[in-house]
């Protein structure tokens, strides 16, 4: 198939490409175009103008400072993925990269466009999500800082504005001493999640875990954080019974019916299993 008409701006600015965005109803804005294209090719999505904002200045750079990565909007996924620096402050980037889609997805894909599309399955709204970061939001008016917990709102639904582009993700990075672990099952590589969990936990001196964060994606309608699990196996030494109830938090927090993937019951047991995994793996590699 092919997508309907549709009129092309390419802005060299990003205050041309932000009036742009306020100027025409139904516009939307192209980086990578990896989600973008095959739905207006589906005709999944119509909108009546792309702004191509890979001209614009100033949004290509990686930069980490004050405890955070800072993501700029035209960032494709393999940059951030093969970047040293990001790798050695906060590992988990790198490891939850290597299951976004296939190396030629990754190679034109972008970060901040893969946040924005917000598919409930995808991995690095939950990175963002688990990581507690944030998005940069721009508009005509001024920029606002959405953070993650606020972002995603519902399946492909954020609350970023229709005269707002995101031009920033931010991603703390891992704290010192913590360990961090990513889990995932899919039918095929490179495909979205059925499930996925993961975990960023540090320890005590007596081994027990003094914080927890945990979030899954393709459980329910947008990535979310297992809070109750977390209060679960916050100050245990990770004992086979506070697992056990940790992956039953983590099972009723799904909420994804049966569909073609997967039935209900399904998830909710891969929901345990991949918790139970995550952590463990966290924690043998906090400090």
């Amino acid at each position: 198939m092919k997508p309907a008409l549709f009129d092309y701006h390419a802005p060299q600015t990003l205050d041309d490409a932000v009036a742009l965005l306020a100027d025409i109803d139904g516009a939307m804005i192209l980086a990578g175009g990896q989600s973008l294209v095959p739905g207006m090719n589906m005709r999944l999505a119509n909108p009546a103008a792309l702004i191509d904002i890979q001209h614009v200045p100033g949004l290509t750079g990686v930069d980490i400072a004050d405890g955070v990565i800072r993501v700029g909007a035209m960032v494709r996924h393999r940059a951030l993925e093969l970047d040293a620096e990001v790798q050695k402050v906060q590992p988990l980037i790198r490891e939850v990269m290597a299951h976004v889609a296939h190396v030629p997805i990754r190679n034109r894909g972008t970060v901040v466009g893969s946040l924005c599309h917000a598919d409930a399955a995808a991995e690095m709204p939950l990175v963002l999500l688990l990581t507690g970061g944030s998005v940069v939001a721009q508009s005509k008016s001024g920029t606002r800082i959405i953070p993650s917990a606020e972002f995603f709102e519902f399946h492909m639904t954020t609350s970023r504005k229709p005269d707002e582009m995101i031009v920033e993700a931010r991603f703390p990075v891992l704290p010192d001493g913590a360990g961090s672990a990513f889990e995932e099952f899919t039918r095929r590589h490179g495909d979205y999640a059925i499930a996925a969990v993961g975990a960023i936990v540090q320890k005590t001196g007596d081994g027990s875990l003094s914080d927890v964060s945990l979030a899954a994606c393709g459980v329910t309608s947008r990535p979310v954080r297992l809070e109750a699990a977390e209060a679960v196996l916050k100050g245990t030494r990770l004992e086979a019974e506070a697992l056990d109830k940790a992956a039953q938090a983590a099972a009723a927090a799904v909420t994804a019916g049966d569909d073609m993937h997967a039935t209900a019951a399904y998830r909710k047991h891969l929901a345990g299993v991949l918790l139970k995994r995550a952590v463990q793996r966290a924690a043998a590699r906090a400090s």
